[in-house]
């Protein structure tokens, strides 16, 4: 298939709830839409980097750049007929993973559609449902906390992951397991912490939770592996993991017991692929993380989560969770009787994107070919 044109949208939603971490508050999400076309057909893609470099060193201006000066002229009008056709296109490239990831999608939205499969299929996903998570922001009280916790367990979802940070730690903690003692609960530090706050760490070892995830510094993976032989409880990476070298380094050095999986964060599907199975190889499971996604990004998401090692709850929140009206349809809702979202069947990402609700969002826009 001949690249025949590429189309970027830079949008900005507002989130129905702040969401706030150790980084800082989000109140509104923005994100790069890719538009790929060929032959008639249509391929989209998510760019999920943040406004600034506090979840990864990419953002919003320099994805812009790397996406029109250097990604989209070296796709343009090249021939892609498999996903292996898409790596050599950029080998020149060196890092801006979620850019890459971004054009990376389109194409393999673009590939599942001329074959009529979904993307799952592509994949080699093997559920037609993904047990799925919600993840809370730090609240301004406990009570507050309790309060989202509890409109959550309501509403189905059986497992709840919770921000933390050393000043919102062992209270909030403890709190929501006195109050929640059987559900699957998570904490997020978003490297907050390092390894001098081992003995505060220890303490979480109290409440059964089913992973810390990223306790220390983003680019830290041997300080993680001597943390984990201080805690029961498992470390999960997210932060740490920017590539499958990273992945292998985890698992030899035995940094963690989880990978939380995040396909634009490691450059794309075929990365994430190669991770998922080393990971399978190593009895490490995966679960697939979220970027506050629009519903093209959940539904990428929804179908990587159908692979067989992705065997813990992902933050993949129903689309209310998130956005007032989302840029594609269907909205994504979860299956409240086993907190679960099922898999899109349609052909490629198997949703429809609204382009009336694209250019409302739109704060950017570039047509190449």
């Amino acid at each position: 298939m001949k690249i025949e044109q590429i189309e970027l949208h830079h949008i900005s939603m507002p989130l129905v709830h702040p969401f706030q971490t150790s980084f800082g508050i989000e109140r509104d999400r923005q994100a790069i839409l890719v538009e790929i076309k060929s032959e008639g057909i249509t391929g989209w893609g998510e760019c999920a980097m943040g406004l600034g470099p506090w979840y990864s060193s990419e953002t919003m201006a320099t994805g812009w750049h790397i996406l029109q000066d250097f990604l989209i002229p070296l796709l343009l009008h090249k021939e892609i007929n498999t996903p292996d056709d898409i790596a050599p296109v950029f080998k020149a490239v060196r890092g801006h993973p979620m850019a890459r990831a971004g054009v990376e999608n389109a194409l393999w939205d673009l590939l599942a559609k001329a074959a009529d499969k979904p993307l799952s299929a592509l994949l080699g996903g093997v559920k037609d449902r993904v047990e799925v998570g919600v993840s809370i922001g730090i609240q301004p009280t406990v009570e507050g906390l309790l309060d989202r916790v509890g409109q959550f367990v309501e509403a189905g979802y059986g497992r709840i992951k919770i921000k933390i940070s050393p000043e919102w730690l062992i209270e909030p903690v403890r709190a929501v397991r006195e109050q929640y003692p059987d559900v699957r609960l998570m904490a997020d530090a978003n490297s907050a912490f390092t390894l001098a706050d081992t003995p505060l760490l220890q303490q979480l070892d109290a409440f059964d939770l089913l992973m810390i995830e990223q306790p220390l510094g983003y680019d830290d993976i041997a300080n993680h592996a001597r943390l984990q032989r201080e805690l029961e409880t498992a470390v999960c990476l997210d932060e740490s993991i920017h590539s499958v070298a990273d992945a292998q380094a985890m698992i030899d050095l035995e940094a963690g017991r989880i990978i939380n999986m995040k396909q634009g964060r490691v450059g794309g599907l075929a990365n994430a692929l190669a991770i998922h199975d080393m990971a399978q190889k190593a009895a490490m499971p995966l679960w697939c993380g979220g970027m506050l996604e629009t519903g093209i990004g959940r539904a990428i998401n929804i179908h990587l989560a159908s692979l067989p090692n992705f065997t813990l709850p992902g933050d993949i929140s129903g689309t209310d969770r998130y956005y007032y009206q989302d840029i594609a349809d269907p909205p994504f809702a979860l299956n409240r009787e086993d907190s679960t979202m099922s898999v899109p069947t349609g052909a490629g990402i198997g949703v429809e994107v609204k382009l009336d609700r694209v250019t409302k969002a739109r704060m950017r826009y570039l047509k190449v070919g």
